[in-house]
């Protein structure tokens, strides 16, 4: 939602606001919209639980979203538990956030109407294709997302319900005309700078450290100086990925195989469906009688797509007159599918009941299912057929792992005796820096257990990923603690002569500013006219000193800064005005400002919410 309430104004959220919905459904689930249930609350908002089940729901959604936005770094971060403890608790104040400005859109008596969420569906470009609104490309989408129309339709009238409240608040900010513009005016700021490096590095030569001195920064930072917790695993590994290299198929297998499973390689039948619908509603005899009335004009003589559009209460298809989807066996419900499938192209049923209401079901077109070629399949009969029997060694030799690792404890020899398999053994590796595939949270668990590393014993199977599995156990163990000081006492050497080379630096740097004279300084300074803030190839301290400086009045401006290596010693000539400041920039500007706006207005908003509201946590939370 802040992703969306950034983008600024009001009109930029009422154009998104269908994939508002649908990310939301995603996130939260269906069961948050189907009231409550006797399961425990991980949270209650004045009263309305959300469930353990919704917020589990959600926590999944975000891990799943993490995992992609952040690929192999978050198998690290998952390993922590602490991490996935604030994740969780962050998808729980979200659902608390959500339910809040459910109830105050509910005391404000706002509502949505059928048309609005209607227009809303029909524009969503999601659901479109060549910019028209494509039946089809709606259903799939609900298909895959798992949601029925009506259901849908119902989530979407609680979710736009609650961003009408939102939509508002947004809607509500402005940005001033003098705000950007002043904005323009400093980032676009250009100034006219020159700069002498003094480097510290011809006077690390002449710099002295005692032992005594290293010793005290050692003794007063010894923080600086813990070594994280190390080991190393002996472990066997099972991949049945690997095993299927070692699988030879012939050419006459997979010909048996193909020609004993001839319809694995048929094209389906598919079938190009309509219907007329007359939902239950609170009275299904009435339902019924609508629905038979119908058919009776059908069988008049009526148009079938004519009457879908005037008589449909599933008005999305009846605007295309009735027509549906593609439909594979098995797809749809079985009093529905049942029907389907036993129809003659261009016939259409009798009153069909399904749990969506009563259908008069028409077979608009079929697609018969066809054959494939042995020699189209061939390649891929023989992968299958080597993967199958890389899967079924995989797990009996996974069985004989667990029953040897298990039954001697102390040692993976006896297993790897059993399997044919050698013991590998990792590097020494920390929590943080584990290779793959000891970077899964599972295995990191498990080597860091109480079991692995205090008692020395094999762990269970792990299972890493489909048919991949090993079992560990403790190789080397090093806790974690602080370094001993002959071991890092060059380094501690090195560290403090440098300081001193600062320091002789810093002293160089400000005399040089103190008596800075552009008639008489011998120092060579590097010239720079209309530095920008973002300015490549200059040192970034530099920058950022430069643009802290006053703005000259009668002299220049000297001044100095840290480096890395040394200091600078800066004089700041002239600062230049904005150039190139046009409508464009101007309205980018405007938009990053009310989307800042419009986000801390976001956040009072639940803020105040929440402080006027009874929010009570689980305690398991």
């Amino acid at each position: 939602m802040l992703e969306k309430i950034r983008e600024g104004s009001q009109g930029v959220i009422a154009k998104s606001i269908l994939v508002l919905v649908i990310l939301s459904f995603a996130f939260t689930g269906v069961s948050s919209y189907l009231g409550s249930s006797t399961e425990a609350a991980a949270a209650t908002v004045n009263g309305e639980e959300i469930s353990e089940s919704a917020l589990e729901q959600a926590y999944q959604s975000e891990r799943n979203r993490l995992e992609q936005q952040l690929g192999e770094m978050f198998q690290a971060l998952a390993a922590d538990d602490a991490y996935l403890a604030s994740v969780k608790q962050s998808v729980l104040e979200r659902l608390v956030a959500e339910k809040l400005l459910d109830q105050a859109a509910t005391e404000l008596g706002l509502r949505v109407s059928d048309q609005q969420i209607k227009n809303a569906i029909m524009t969503e470009p999601a659901f479109q294709t060549d910019g028209q609104f494509d039946n089809d490309r709606y259903l799939a989408i609900l298909r895959q997302l798992g949601y029925q129309a009506n259901t849908f339709r119902n989530m979407m009238r609680t979710d736009m319900t609650r961003r009408q409240l939102v939509a508002s608040l947004v809607g509500s900010e402005f940005v001033l005309p003098g705000e950007t513009s002043y904005l323009a005016g400093i980032q676009g700021q250009t100034r006219d700078i020159r700069y002498h490096i003094v480097d510290a590095s011809p006077f690390v030569a002449d710099a002295a450290v005692t032992d005594e001195q290293a010793q005290a920064f050692y003794n007063d930072n010894l923080a600086q100086f813990m070594s994280p917790e190390t080991l190393s695993l002996e472990y066997i590994e099972l991949n049945a990925s690997d095993m299927a290299n070692d699988v030879t198929v012939t050419d006459a297998e997979a010909q048996a195989y193909y020609d004993e499973n001839k319809l694995q390689y048929l094209t389906a039948e598919r079938r190009l469906a309509a219907h007329i619908l007359i939902n239950l509603g609170d009275d299904e005899s009435a339902s019924k009688a609508k629905a038979e009335a119908i058919y009776t004009k059908l069988q008049a003589g009526e148009d079938f797509a004519k009457l879908a559009q005037t008589e449909s209460e599933d008005t999305f298809s009846g605007e295309q007159g009735g027509q549906l989807d593609w439909f594979e066996q098995g797809i749809m419900e079985p009093a529905f599918d049942d029907v389907l499938f036993s129809l003659s192209k261009g016939s259409y049923s009798t009153v069909v009941k399904t749990s969506f209401g009563y259908h008069i079901i028409k077979l608009v077109d079929l697609q018969p299912g066809l054959e494939s070629p042995f020699a189209d399949v061939k390649d891929k009969i023989i992968a299958q057929l080597k993967d199958k029997a890389a899967v079924d060694t995989y797990y009996g030799l996974q069985q004989t792992l667990a029953d040897v690792s298990y039954e001697v404890p102390d040692t993976l020899s006896e297993a790897a005796s059993e399997l044919g398999v050698d013991v590998k053994t990792t590097p020494v590796f920390t929590r943080t820096n584990a290779p793959a595939p000891f970077d899964n949270p599972e295995v990191l668990k498990a080597a860091f257990s109480t079991n692995v590393l205090l008692d020395g014993m094999n762990s269970d199977v792990i299972e890493i990923d489909a048919n991949h599995a090993m079992v560990i156990r403790i190789k080397s163990h090093t806790a974690a603690g602080t370094v001993d000081f002959t071991q890092v006492k060059a380094a501690i050497v090195e560290r403090l002569k440098q300081d001193q080379a600062n320091e002789v630096a810093r002293e160089k740097a400000q005399t040089l500013m103190s008596s800075f004279d552009d008639a008489e300084s011998s120092a060579e300074f590097v010239t720079k006219t209309e530095l920008g803030r973002f300015e490549q190839g200059i040192n970034a301290a530099i920058i950022g000193k430069a643009f802290q400086m006053a703005q000259p009045a009668d002299s220049a401006v000297v001044d100095t800064v840290a480096l890395a290596n040394g200091y600078a010693v800066i004089v700041l000539d002239k600062v230049n005005a904005a150039e190139g400041i046009d409508d464009n920039l101007l309205n980018a500007l405007k938009q990053r400002l009310s989307a800042q706006y419009s986000e801390g207005d976001y956040r009072a908003l639940i803020a105040t919410l929440k402080a006027k509201s009874d929010v009570v946590y689980s305690s398991t939370q």
